[in-house]
């Protein structure tokens, strides 16, 4: 039988680059690790028992450890912190068996863009498609070489003619230009991109405009502590008003508004629960709704009567959904 967790030992923790640290992780009674697929996760309970989802970024064929990565976050919910300032080699972390919400799928070729720590579920993905002698092109955007982690693995002779670093010193301009990376698209070519919620927008609106199928492109949300979105200031609460019943919940920091019509008895189906799929896409009646979301385009932001429940929020203090 399976157990429902694991219970890893750090065998390892690297300096990547500026603020990230890889921890490798072996099984704490030297069984085999349980096998996972590129883009798979894991949910770690982090010192000071919260929980975090960090991407598998190994190679998927080492069965022996697994290797996730961590970028610091001084303004984040802590998980990033306990890791870095309370984890050291030796330590035994309960974690899930490998999730995958961004699986890696059958075509001719591939399109990988990565942001920043972005990099990992990718980076599981590079290892599998050059073993395969896949067509693969991926493209890791961060602010410089001293903030890009793996970098001397990517830039090794196995990853030679696939990889390029695109390093725009804090100024997206002088990054990736994203609309001439996917102006053409090759038959049967698949698009993968995991970073910033910036990136992500410029890379959906970019797919959209060349007409890119949706079904070919893929979005992983994260934030510098695992795989939420990332909002542009600290969160606050607010209420949310289900216009069928007049019921009022408020919506407190740290909490999405799906989970809180949840625990409230609310059914509204989701699906990715980052932003990305437009499952929980609900109209909104009243009020200006915070979009942290990749999915919506931006004419779609500025009209503002939807909003995506599973990670945006509101700037007014009141928002009345059409539920």
């Amino acid at each position: 039988m399976v157990p429902d967790d694991l219970h890893l030992r750090v065998e390892r923790i690297t300096p990547e680059a500026e603020g990230i640290l890889s921890y490798e992780l072996a099984s704490a009674d030297g069984d085999p690790l349980p096998s996972f697929e590129p883009g798979a996760h894991l949910e770690v309970q982090v010192p000071g028992g919260q929980v975090r989802q960090y991407s598998l970024c190994g190679d998927p064929e080492e069965r022996s450890r697994y290797r996730l990565a961590v970028q610091y976050e001084l303004q984040g919910r802590g998980g990033s912190r306990a890791m870095h300032e309370r984890v050291r080699p030796g330590d035994v972390l309960t974690t899930s068996l490998p999730r995958n919400d961004f699986p890696l799928m059958y075509a001719r070729g591939y399109v990988l863009v990565a942001g920043g720590i972005g990099i990992t579920p990718l980076l599981a993905m590079a290892h599998v498609l050059r073993r395969r002698g896949a067509i693969w092109s991926l493209h890791y955007c961060t602010r410089s070489p001293e903030r890009t982690a793996f970098r001397e693995l990517l830039a090794s002779p196995d990853f030679a003619g696939h990889v390029t670093f695109h390093h725009d010193g804090g100024d997206p301009k002088r990054g990736l230009d994203v609309d001439a990376l996917l102006a053409t698209r090759a038959p049967g070519m698949r698009l993968y991109c995991c970073g910033p919620a910036g990136l992500m927008r410029a890379v959906r609106q970019a797919s959209n405009h060349h007409q890119w199928p949706r079904e070919k492109v893929h979005f992983e949300a994260f934030s510098a502590e695992g795989t939420g979105a990332i909002g542009d200031g600290a969160d606050t609460e607010f209420q949310v008003v289900i216009r069928s019943t007049g019921a009022t919940y408020p919506v407190p920091p740290g909490k999405t508004i799906l989970n809180v019509l949840r625990q409230n008895g609310l059914q509204v189906p989701s699906s990715c629960e980052a932003g990305t799929c437009g499952t929980c896409l609900t109209h909104v009646l009243e009020g200006e709704p915070e979009h942290r979301d990749t999915f919506l385009s931006e004419p779609q932001r500025i009209l503002g009567c939807n909003m995506l429940l599973c990670v945006s929020r509101a700037r007014s203090r009141k928002l009345v959904l059409d539920l």
